[in-house]
């Protein structure tokens, strides 16, 4: 067998190889996106089945065999919906929770994370581990100690207490301490030498710098906010203190019992579309900013 006859052989044999890799390379894929389609449908599904639901009417919902698309569109349950659960109140109330909320938790969450990430003091490696280490207790269990508390400083139905318990969370001041620990020392070092104080350096410098992980934290924070539900109704019994979590339990069952499901599900949908919206526009800086804080550099 000549030379010539080796060489093409082995090109026959390489386009061969070549050609079965691509083959099993493409049935992948298609399997990858197959599954990858069907856990999308399997997500999606509940979304569908709520606003399909909230443009029913009680009889059609109430069959024996649902129906995957509304025979008739009943758009009124979205104004029956807002007005029988006081929405505009509701809103109102969580907008004002969450705003304040988040505002605090912001400076309190930017100055620990400057200080363990910066300033240099005794035992704050001690106390950063001790604040680590509080995460691993379920949050369940400070409930009752929590509630004494605000229950002895006479904070029940107020929005104090709404807003103070959750000021301070360790794993957003961790997660900004891990961003802030990717800049460079030296430019904090250079700035001291410059006259600069610590606050001008962490408002001029630090914070830009970390924006894309501010802007992740406040997301965070305000969708924690909107969706709280077992301490609202712990220490809350006002109506003109409820929040929208809390308020979309019983506003929809009449005398006899029966809850209106489609209107429920509407005022779901309501509650839910700021969220969905929040997500869809901002996904983005919620993935930078975790990214950001995942590596030291």
């Amino acid at each position: 067998m000549s030379e010539n006859e080796v060489k093409i052989m082995h090109e026959q044999d390489m386009q061969k190889v070549s050609s079965k890799q691509k083959t099993v390379k493409i049935i992948v894929q298609v399997m990858l996106y197959l599954f990858l389609g069907i856990m999308a449908l399997v997500i999606l599904f509940p979304f569908y089945w709520m606003l399909i639901s909230s443009v029913k009417s009680l009889d059609e919902y109430n069959l024996t065999v649902p129906t995957l698309f509304p025979k008739k569109f009943v758009f009124y349950n979205y104004v029956e919906a807002f007005n029988a659960a006081n929405l505009g109140r509701l809103f109102l109330n969580t907008m004002y929770v969450g705003i304040v909320s988040t505002l605090f938790s912001l400076v309190i969450t930017v100055l620990s994370a400057f200080a363990f990430s910066r300033l240099e003091f005794k035992g704050k490696n001690t106390l950063f581990a001790i604040l680590l280490a509080t995460m691993m207790i379920p949050g369940e269990l400070f409930t009752i100690t929590n509630y004494q508390t605000v229950s002895r400083l006479g904070w029940l139905n107020t929005y104090t207490v709404l807003i103070v318990p959750f000021l301070v969370s360790v794993f957003y001041i961790y997660l900004l301490k891990q961003n802030f620990m990717q800049i460079p020392n030296e430019l904090y070092l250079a700035a001291k030498v410059d006259g600069t104080t610590d606050l001008k350096y962490l408002w001029k410098v630090m914070i830009p710098l970390a924006l894309p992980t501010i802007i992740s934290i406040t997301i965070l924070k305000m969708m924690g906010a909107w969706n709280t539900y077992i301490w609202p109704r712990l220490v809350t019994t006002d109506d003109a203190y409820e929040l929208i979590t809390n308020g979309l339990r019983n506003s929809f069952t009449d005398v006899s019992g029966e809850v209106n499901y489609p209107v429920q599900m509407a005022a779901v949908t309501l509650v839910s579309t700021p969220l969905f919206l929040v997500f869809i526009f901002l996904r983005k800086y919620i993935m930078k900013g975790v990214s950001r804080s995942g590596i030291k550099g």
